[in-house]
């Protein structure tokens, strides 16, 4: 999952826990790594089509959801295009229009067939790809959670490179204090934010780049024309408890951009909360976690 990763719990069978926690991600990461070409997203990949297994599939079968309901700004599918800019093996590379062109055809989700019965999945075009970076590390720390409250604990914290979900409070009962990092200075944060069992999951553009020419390219892509998204946001911070929908959600608001963010969140206020960061420096917060939040910039409440 190519990132740092640090996992604290407390209480007794904690260690027994945690040890748990560490096997698992390591599973996930060998099941759902496409450049692992013994992995099984890999294999697929390669096939162009085959039966996934319960992981693959609750996963795919969420990607797929998200790409309907984000209008395609999430897509599972993207592979050809990371590839295309290099970013999975740090060697970075400036496409040119007719490459991002010929590339743009292998890429669209409902150009992938699959049933979550009998989790057949084929692609409906050679060359396709599929790449779960974008969602896994949300299932994987749902997974350790998971595994988590299966030994009685009630106070966790898993950090899963940005990707940060609190199981229960404090041991002290008080809400866990989860800094989002500040995508204009290094070492700094945005903003704290006290939560309690819930995930708070982070996208933005300095997490992995390049510069050609004095221009910066990072590695959030847009699915409908292959650049780096220009969408004017710095940063997306998602809370929830659900963390696999998070984590792909994500990334699906910093490409929408912070208006069409904001008509998303309206339309699923229930499910989710959100602080946005814009390149004016302007914070955003959603009324379900105001209260919770604090920071130096200038913040306005979304209602």
């Amino acid at each position: 999952m190519d990132t740092y990763m640090t996992l604290s719990a407390y209480g007794e069978n904690a260690e027994t826990a945690l040890e748990q926690c560490e096997n698992e991600i390591r599973r996930l990461d060998k099941l759902l790594n496409a450049e692992d070409p013994e992995s099984e997203i890999s294999q697929i990949n390669s096939a162009g089509e085959g039966v996934l297994s319960e992981d693959c599939g609750f996963i795919i079968a969420k990607a797929l959801e998200l790409y309907e309901k984000t209008e395609g700004a999430f897509d599972i599918s993207i592979l050809p295009l990371v590839r295309l800019w290099g970013f999975p093996e740090d060697r970075l590379h400036l496409p040119t229009e007719e490459e991002l062109k010929e590339t743009l055809a292998l890429v669209g989700s409902d150009r992938i067939s699959f049933d979550p019965q009998s989790g057949k999945i084929r692609f409906l075009k050679e060359g396709m790809g599929i790449d779960a970076g974008g969602i896994g590390k949300g299932y994987a720390s749902e997974r350790a959670a998971g595994l988590i409250r299966e030994e009685g604990i009630t106070s966790a914290l898993l950090n899963l490179g940005g990707n940060v979900y609190a199981v229960g409070t404090k041991p002290d009962g008080s809400r866990w204090k989860i800094a989002i990092q500040d995508p204009k200075k290094d070492g700094a944060y945005l903003g704290i934010l006290e939560v309690e069992d819930a995930c708070v999951i982070t996208s933005g553009p300095y997490e992995r780049y390049f510069e050609n020419d004095g221009k910066r390219y990072h590695h959030i892509l847009n699915p409908s024309d292959g650049y780096p998204a220009d969408s004017g946001l710095l940063s997306v911070s998602v809370i929830s408890d659900e963390a696999t929908e998070a984590d792909g959600l994500s990334t699906a608001l910093f490409v929408m951009g912070k208006d069409q963010a904001y008509r998303y969140w309206q339309s699923h206020r229930d499910e989710f909360q959100m602080v946005l960061m814009d390149e004016s420096e302007e914070v955003f917060v959603t009324e379900g976690i105001a209260d919770h939040f604090r920071t130096e910039y200038n913040v306005q409440v979304l209602s």
